[in-house]
């Protein structure tokens, strides 16, 4: 049986890597649709920012969230005028996760972008569609495999960040301690070694289980390519 730390700790990742994924969509949908189908000068540029989240330390990036959003940050200060804070709370955890996770959300969707038929839409628009209603009735249908796939590894990532959570929201029961703080704490206790096994294991069964559905998405989306 879990403990009630347990719970709690599935409970918030679940919350976490849920709210990271879904505010995460739309704005990868955008960018990976930016980097599929334009060139413009400085495409370099935006695709090295995008993949900076993957090469820093997770702890630089929870440091420069700190300094943006923290309740003294650049960006914070103001926010916190109106009532909003995201330091030290799970709504910060969600941002960490948000940063980190992007990444791996955009690169199966700019792929199932660059994989469609680009005369499909060029066939709409000349029958009448706009380039708007060409994208919601072609194009995104045709990405729905990259999307699934961006969002169960954008879900994923957001289960297993650390880093960046710990150095932004801190160690808080409850509120920001997540299913890898929580191993870490359970980890400095005496009597915590049993429960934190506990929460790798399901830690492990969960990353599986995330690299199945994977496997199966991009399965029935080659046999429907070849087919």
């Amino acid at each position: 049986m879990l403990s009630p730390e347990e719970i709690s700790a599935l409970y918030l990742s679940a919350k976490v890597g849920l709210f990271a994924t879904l505010v995460n969509l739309p704005f990868a949908i955008a960018v990976a649709w930016i980097l599929a189908r334009y060139e413009f000068r400085f495409k370099v540029f935006l695709e090295s920012l995008l993949q900076l989240p993957m090469i820093l330390p997770p702890v630089v990036l929870g440091y420069f969230l700190l300094i943006l959003f923290g309740n003294r940050g650049v960006i914070g200060q103001f926010l916190t005028e109106w009532g909003i804070q995201f330091a030290f709370n799970w709504k910060g955890a969600v941002i960490a996760s948000m940063v980190v996770a992007f990444p791996l959300m955009v690169q199966p969707i700019r792929l199932s972008f660059q994989l469609i038929n680009r005369q499909l839409e060029q066939v709409a628009q000349t029958l009448g569609a706009s380039p708007i209603q060409a994208f919601w009735s072609i194009s995104l249908p045709l990405a729905v495999p990259g999307i699934l796939i961006g969002s169960i590894l954008c879900f994923s990532r957001s289960l297993g960040e650390f880093g960046a959570t710990i150095t932004f929201v801190g160690n808080i029961p409850d509120e920001t301690r997540t299913v890898p703080i929580a191993i870490y704490s359970l980890l400095q206790q005496p009597d915590g070694e049993s429960m934190a096994m506990r929460l790798v294991m399901l830690s492990v069964l969960l990353a599986f289980a995330a690299l199945v559905a994977n496997h199966i998405i991009l399965q029935r989306y080659q046999q429907r390519l070849t087919s």
